[in-house]
């Protein structure tokens, strides 16, 4: 993992597709599957773990997780 972030531009298919499936998987457990700027918040915070290094599908999820939890509670 390195400090540097990563354009998302350089991350690669396979993380790309990773963060679509977490994406997903997430906002199904909200309320018919999230409105746009709940699922945007959590695409953002996505993005941006992933540009850190974060790009496993636990690390993702428990990112998500946390955004959506975040997002409810005021914090975007």
């Amino acid at each position: 993992m390195s400090d540097e972030p990563r354009p998302m531009s350089e991350l690669s298919e396979r993380t790309r597709t990773k963060l679509d499936q977490v994406l997903e998987e997430t906002c199904r457990r909200l309320p018919h599957g999230g409105d746009h700027i709940a699922r945007k918040f959590v695409a953002e915070q996505l993005i941006k773990a992933a540009e850190r290094g974060y790009v496993t599908r636990g690390e993702l999820g428990i990112i998500a997780r946390r955004a959506i939890a975040d997002f409810a509670e005021g914090r975007h």
